[in-house]
């Protein structure tokens, strides 16, 4: 038995913030500037009272009417986001109701980010050879502007929120999941953090920190990354996890087509690509007009450069960050 992509739809908040409004907001830091750091033109941010779950329903009822989906035949659902609604119940549940999916369908989630799409493929796969489910919803949601504090310019440069939903069936479809190379380093949790919040720090308080010369450090009630730090285990660990999955797909990387990653930044999928000695025709980018969407980011580019874009072939997937998480594998197309 084999496990197949079978459709993938996603939605975007209505919100837009361009660089030239960070721009007017951190006057020291132009538009052009942060678009040649980043890769990124602009971002879609969810409403003050928009949530990671409202932009989950839609992107699932989209991918219903996108592909003539009966919600009935959805017989387990996998919930991919690190802004639930609730310490419980499970969200998931809750858009077990609200996408009308039948009583008689599983339905969890799982706290990853910026490789919890290829992880949910891995969880998807499992549960369809498994004989547990045959129609599998993956949705994948992310509101990471909520914890980004209003100084923190070169986080709001970088994320965008946005939602996916991909049904994942033994039925043959657009493609075929491949093998599967994971991996975890628990050391560099502090990197990437909201450390207020959750049960350890419950209802401890914070302030926003400077530096000696009034540059904005951190606040432990916000989204704190330390990005060199960041930069360091990518450059180190990718290769090792594209060349495992290679590995394990009995494949070299002259045979694949297309390499599909996280879309971190420009800077650093540059980087990556050029210590890979990936061709730049090969390496597709999708972050410009949408930035990094989280968990979001490679499911919108497969959508968007590969299924839109009439690529076909064999594709490798990799995506990598806060945990420290990261996960690849290959599809290939039907």
């Amino acid at each position: 038995m084999k496990a197949y992509i079978n459709a993938i739809s996603y939605y975007l908040p209505n919100q837009v913030i361009d660089n030239s409004q960070i721009s007017m907001e951190h006057p020291e830091w132009g538009a052009d500037k942060i678009s040649s750091k980043t890769g990124i033109y602009k971002r879609h941010i969810a409403g003050k009272d928009e949530f990671a779950s409202d932009m989950a329903v839609k992107a699932g009822l989209k991918l219903f009417e996108e592909n003539n989906i009966n919600p009935n035949e959805i017989d387990f659902l996998l919930y991919c986001t690190q802004s639930p609604d609730y310490f419980l119940p499970t969200t998931a549940c809750i858009l077990q109701s609200k996408l009308g999916l039948s009583t008689n369908c599983g339905a969890l989630d799982f706290n990853l980010g910026c490789s919890g799409y290829v992880y949910g493929l891995s969880l998807a796969k499992g549960l369809v050879l498994g004989g547990i489910a045959k129609n599998v919803l993956l949705i994948t949601s992310e509101t990471y502007s909520k914890y980004i504090n209003y100084l923190d310019k070169s986080n709001k440069t970088i994320f965008g929120d946005a939602s996916t939903a991909t049904l994942i069936t033994k039925k043959e479809g657009l493609y075929e999941i491949g093998n599967f190379s994971l991996g975890t380093d628990g050391n560099g949790a502090e990197n990437l953090i909201v450390k207020n919040g959750g049960i350890r720090n419950l209802n401890k308080q914070s302030v926003d920190i400077f530096s000696d010369e009034g540059e904005y450090l951190h606040n432990d009630s916000n989204l704190y990354m330390n990005g060199a730090a960041i930069f360091s285990f990518t450059s180190s660990a990718v290769p090792l996890l594209v060349n495992d999955a290679l590995n394990k797909n009995n494949l070299v990387s002259d045979e694949i087509d297309y390499f599909v990653f996280h879309q971190a930044n420009k800077y650093m999928l540059d980087f990556i690509r050029k210590k890979l000695s990936i061709p730049q025709e090969k390496f597709i980018y999708h972050l410009e007009k949408i930035g990094n969407t989280v968990s979001n980011t490679i499911p919108i580019a497969i959508r968007e450069e590969c299924i839109i874009g009439q690529k076909k072939g064999k594709f490798l997937l990799a995506g990598f960050g806060v945990g420290y998480s990261y996960a690849s594998c290959v599809i290939i197309s039907c």
